[in-house]
């Protein structure tokens, strides 16, 4: 029986395998055929997009369009699905096009006029150039900011390698983003900041802004072979036409002043010599005009030895996240897995002799009872704010379900970097999909508690938690409009979000709770007393507050390093992708929160204090706090944001992460006590 489940489970590590990114397809190119025109089934134009520009200063993304770069010269902007746009995400047409296998030595994109603002505001009153003012404003903040562009060619990023010396006086690495500078500046006493620290005897003129207006594109391919299986696969005519399959693009971009070539019907040329003074452009007290060349060059390299299936290799392991000491991070594990393992040992021996204890016969041994058996009558009299704490516990379940098949279909490759915009996608349609489970819990809960305003509750489920999100969500989407940020969602878009709450998620609360309130109540082990049993006097642990502050430390301990790469990888702009750790955090996340919440939970029976509904839910919510508290230590520390609209976006969007956390872990709280509590006292014999 062993072997075979063990048969069955290396055949379905195959499987996963083999589908590792489902639903892409490899792009083949080939050269053109002898007439110059392309060969059916085999491209050789790649097309490029560029997408917005971000910053690790800033919380604003902007669309590429707004900056005086080149634009492209036409063709349909690609339809992002909902994920990438609820990430910001705008692509729009490259002002480039790239040619399988074709050398490009130096080609004029464009010249661009610029109007560089005067110091002197008074002076840029110009009304028919005030957009080209704009525009040009906006590019110097950005170059000050350090904002980086994003481009991709064949599904691919383009990424921008250097030299760095993470550790003083350590070795230099060679670290990759998968975006590229716009621009450096260097400010007062030539301080060199950013990337114009590269090149420290080119770029040194003070309060400068260099624009880096040439870009190197090294493009490696893996050319098909007589052993590549999927040559077969082309269609007739595109084996001669020396066939392939992009695998890497790299750029280097350059601030210079090139020597231009232009031939008529021809098009403009450039030329780059060493002595070549860089691009940059001061402020003066008035406006000033200023031409700008953008040029690029393209070299195609082919590398026979990587895959295409392994080409975004290369990209997870040179990303910071992916430099991660392992042997902390499985120690922390079995630190925590040690941890709930001895308290889950300690609870059941002292619950076994509990509950031997409490079952014998003799009756002058009954007499002597004590602890939480006293308070039977009391345990499951309905708490204060019921009808709230079951709202809770319904949004809460929808979250949950939310994030166990998100990281269930990450884990299998399905929302892999290489599909934009899927991770998100999946969690807005699970989330809106798990409206069945909230309303049916939080109806089988409020039932429990003898509600009676059944309306009340299926409404509350269905729009308290969803509508004081969207309504944090719609004030920062108000204060990314008047910021004129990509980020901003579209009205068709908000108009989407509402139709999914209103027509999907809220119905399949309705169906849920219709079903919660059919069936039957669920029926406690021991019956409530009439007169409510006085508390006794309370020790200093067993206090409502220090009880939540001691119980949400060991959860918090679960995430507490890997939130640090998911904080890094939201706000840093740098591919997340160990979902499969992330998947068994989560796992101990829910062990750890459970045990916890049993332990405190156990440690107030016996201190006669019956009040567990509330106390379940928040001890363990309340790790949410120490995750608020986390998140304010990171934007100090870590983060180098300045401007006050950031600042609020950052803290908005950490309130919201922080507020779902809450009813998660609060809801796993709540539950296995909940399981816990009608267990004993379904064990122990009550006159």
């Amino acid at each position: 029986m062993l072997l075979k489940a063990s048969l069955v489970f290396y055949c379905a590590i195959q499987i996963v395998q083999t589908f590792y990114l489902p639903g892409l397809a490899p792009n083949t190119y080939c050269d053109l055929d002898s007439d110059g025109n392309e060969i059916e089934g085999c491209a050789n134009v790649i097309k490029v997009y560029a997408n917005r520009l971000d910053s690790e200063k800033s919380v604003l993304p902007f669309d590429y369009r707004r900056f005086p770069f080149c634009e492209a010269k036409g063709g349909p902007r690609p339809t992002e699905n909902l994920g990438q746009v609820l990430f910001g995400e705008r692509l729009t047409p490259a002002p480039i096009s790239l040619e399988y296998r074709k050398q490009v030595a130096c080609n004029v994109i464009c010249e661009k006029e610029m109007i560089i603002p005067g110091s002197d505001k008074s002076k840029n009153t110009d009304k028919s150039k005030m957009a080209d003012l704009k525009s040009s404003q906006l590019l110097m903040r950005a170059i000050q900011l350090n904002y980086q562009q994003h481009w991709i060619a064949d599904n691919l990023p383009a990424v921008f390698c250097y030299k760095v010396q993470p550790i003083k006086n350590g070795p230099i690495v060679t670290h990759c983003d998968r975006s590229f500078p716009i621009g450096c500046y260097v400010a007062e006493k030539g301080e060199q900041r950013d990337f114009c620290n590269s090149d420290i005897g080119r770029y040194t003129e003070e309060k400068a802004f260099y624009l880096f207006n040439h870009l190197d594109i090294v493009i490696t391919y893996h050319p098909a072979s007589d052993k590549s299986e999927w040559l077969s696969t082309l269609p007739d005519g595109a084996k001669e036409r020396n066939p392939g399959r992009i695998i890497d693009i790299r750029v280097t971009v350059s601030s210079v002043d090139q020597t231009l070539k232009k031939v008529k019907d021809q098009p403009t040329t450039c030329e780059i010599y060493k002595e070549t003074p860089p691009q940059f452009f001061k402020r003066d007290k008035g406006p000033k005009t200023k031409t700008v060349a953008y040029s690029y060059s393209v070299s195609w390299v082919g590398n026979e030895t990587v895959k295409w299936s392994s080409r975004w290799d290369y990209i997870l392991n040179s990303l910071q996240e992916g430099e991660i000491q392992w042997f902390q991070i499985l120690n922390s594990l079995v630190i925590v897995i040690f941890m709930s393992g001895m308290i889950a040992m300690i609870l059941l021996r002292t619950l076994h002799r509990d509950i031997a204890r409490y079952n014998m016969e003799s009756v002058e041994d009954a007499q002597e009872e004590f602890g939480w058996k006293l308070v039977h009558g009391d345990v499951f009299r309905p708490p204060a704010k019921g009808m709230l704490l079951s709202v809770f516990l319904g949004n809460g379940v929808q979250l949950f379900f939310m994030t166990l098949i998100t990281l269930f279909f990450a884990c299998l490759g399905f929302l892999s970097p290489a599909n934009r915009g899927f991770l998100m996608t999946c969690a807005v349609v699970c989330y809106v999909l798990m409206g069945t489970p909230a309303g049916y819990s939080s109806a089988r809960i409020y039932k429990m508690f003898g509600g009676e305003k059944w309306k009340s509750n299926v409404l509350l489920t269905a729009f308290l938690v969803p509508g004081l999100v969207f309504g944090c969500f719609f004030l920062l989407n108000l204060v990314l409009w008047g910021e004129g940020s990509s980020a901003a969602m579209p009205f068709g878009t908000l108009v989407a979000i509402l139709a999914l709450w209103f027509c999907v998620s809220a119905p399949l609360t309705f169906i849920g709770a219709y079903f919660g309130f059919k069936r039957s109540p669920i029926e406690n082990p021991v019956r409530t007393n009439q007169i409510p049993r006085q508390v006794p006097p309370q020790s200093c642990y067993t206090r409502p507050l220090p009880g939540v502050l001691m119980g949400a430390i060991l959860p918090f301990g679960c995430i507490f390093l890997q939130l640090y790469f998911i904080l890094n990888s939201i706000w840093s702009h740098h591919v997340y992708y160990m979902f499969g750790f992330l998947f068994l955090v989560f796992i101990i996340l829910i062990i750890t929160c459970s045990e916890t919440a049993i332990l405190l939970c156990y440690f107030h029976l016996c201190a006669e204090d019956y009040n567990w509904w509330w106390r379940s839910f928040m001890t363990t919510g309340f790790t949410s706090v120490y995750l608020f508290l986390y998140s304010i230590h990171f934007f100090v520390t870590k983060m180098a944001i300045s401007g006050t609209a950031s600042t609020f976006l950052f803290f908005g969007y950490t309130v919201m992460m922080v507020f779902g956390f809450f009813l998660i872990t609060g809801c796993m709280g709540f539950f296995s006590c909940f399981w816990f509590v009608r267990k004993i006292y379904s064990v122990v014999k009550v006159d």
